[in-house]
């Protein structure tokens, strides 16, 4: 039985390749064979329903290379499985083999996609929601870990290891991070880590969430949509700042509450803070608040020199005799600071320049390579306390009165101001400026933002002023 079943399973590997083998295939067993009937066994119904629909005839044409009598297989689930009454093993017991490890990109075990379902595949009758794809290289392995995440890093590994029943510290674990930064490395390495120990996770971005429950909507399934989430040991979502509309951040919030509420772990990244998620309604958002909420920070010049070590690295897997120079790497690494993403572009353009030209790697011949990922400096992130605070300070109120309902004019004018400069120095928009100005209507923001821009068009000491503010928040 041993050896026949690992003969089917070389010609299945063989014909469907080993990722696809290895994805789907990874927690399937062979339980027994009776009479002409060949019986395998699936941990979830989700698999086997994939399986039956994808690959039943694959099986059946591997077996009847060598086995031509054994003409049906069945698939059952085995927490309700059955052993017949009769087996080809001589004491009558059942033979499991697992045909080979899942991998960590979306395997079996979990609920995260290994491609792209098409649109029929989505939600419908009888079938599971599929997940986003999980990316292979981004595990805490490949995580390079500095000062700037080390904290993130630290709760997301206690996330990844902690087993069903242990009391769940973190919940949600809210990343945050500018672009390019790791948060999505992080909430994947979490994702595949779970998944790899055999429990069920879903890993969604906030583009396939909304979609998947778009089209749970259109085919009527919603509530078998919500159902399926009952099942999920972990659920990632990734950019929840994308989700938008007046149904999907609702429902969003119901999931999210269904998840919590149950005992059940939630891992949630953005690009910014869980308080400026003014897609979201606030109960959403003090949900998200209730958590742990840890920011990636900028790379310092260690990490960023690590970072390009690691990429090097794997460039010269693709050509060996790719070589940089200590002091190229030391100047990309100085010149490149805004994120991970562009060193590795930086790497690529070395490579290609190498290869290409063939003249040896110099600090001029760096510089001209990636001169288009050079950047000038962003201007500073500006936050709305800040401009709160300083326009507090320099109007001598405090910044309780611009949040307060008071209405004199020593308070009036500059709340305004503190309105003017929230609209043109973040990308804030006008109901989440007033949210943050004591709960206002976003008319009174507009208002504010009118009546600033025409004063200061014939005040010649106000547009100073603006001015003065403007340069203290973003060149400080």
């Amino acid at each position: 039985m041993d050896d026949w079943w690992k003969r089917v399973c070389k010609r299945l590997r063989a014909e469907l390749g080993d990722a696809k083998f290895d994805s789907w295939f990874g927690r399937v067993e062979l339980d027994a064979v009776h009479a002409s009937v060949v019986y395998l066994s699936v941990p979830t119904t989700f698999l086997k329903s994939w399986i039956q629909r994808h690959f039943h005839e694959n099986i059946k044409n591997a077996i009847a290379a060598d086995r031509p009598e054994l003409v049906e297989v069945v698939i059952r689930i085995r927490s309700s499985m059955r052993t017949p009454a009769t087996s080809e093993n001589d004491d009558n017991r059942m033979t499991k083999l697992a045909l080979t490890k899942a991998t960590d990109s979306g395997g079996p075990g979990t609920l995260a996609a290994t491609k792209r379902p098409n649109k029929t595949e989505e939600v419908g009758e009888g079938q599971r929601f599929i997940g986003s794809p999980l990316d292979q290289r981004m595990t805490f392995d490949t995580f390079l870990v500095g000062p700037s995440n080390a904290m993130p890093h630290k709760a997301a590994t206690r996330v990844a290891s902690s087993k069903v029943g242990d009391h769940i510290e973190y919940n949600p674990l809210y990343i945050h991070a500018n672009v390019g930064l790791g948060k999505t490395h992080l909430v994947q390495s979490i994702a595949q880590s779970v998944a790899s120990s055999g429990r069920n996770v879903l890993y969604l971005t906030a583009e396939k969430f909304m979609y998947g429950f778009a089209a749970s909507l259109k085919t009527q399934t919603t509530l078998a949509f919500k159902e399926q989430l009952r099942a999920i040991d972990l659920l990632v979502v990734d950019d929840v700042q994308f989700l938008n509309g007046k149904v999907i951040p609702h429902e969003f919030g119901h999931v999210l509450n269904s998840m919590l509420d149950s005992g059940r772990q939630v891992v949630v990244a953005a690009d910014r803070q869980p308080s400026e998620l003014d897609n979201l309604d606030e109960r959403v958002r003090s949900r998200l608040m209730g958590g742990v909420s840890l920011e990636l920070g900028p790379l310092d010049i260690e990490l960023r020199r690590a970072i390009l070590a690691s990429r090097i690295a794997i460039a010269q897997q693709r050509q060996p005799g790719f070589e940089v120079p200590a002091n190229v790497v030391d100047y990309v690494a100085q010149v490149i600071d805004s994120n991970g993403r562009d060193l590795e572009g930086a790497v690529n353009r070395l490579l290609a320049r190498v290869t290409l030209s063939g003249a040896p790697l110099t600090i001029e011949v760096a510089e001209t390579a990636i001169r288009d990922l050079v950047r000038t400096r962003d201007p500073k992130k500006v936050k709305i306390e800040d401009i709160q605070k300083l326009v507090a300070n320099h109007y001598n109120v405090t910044r309780a009165d611009l949040l307060s309902s008071r209405r004199t004019a020593s308070v009036v004018r500059p709340r305004q101001i503190a309105m003017f400069l929230s609209k043109v120095l973040t990308p804030r928009s006008l109901p989440e400026i007033g949210r943050r100005f004591g709960g206002r209507d976003h008319t009174t923001v507009l208002h504010a933002v009118r009546k600033i821009e025409g004063l200061s068009s014939t005040d010649h000491g106000l547009a100073q002023d603006i001015d003065y503010l403007k340069r203290m928040l973003t060149e400080i």
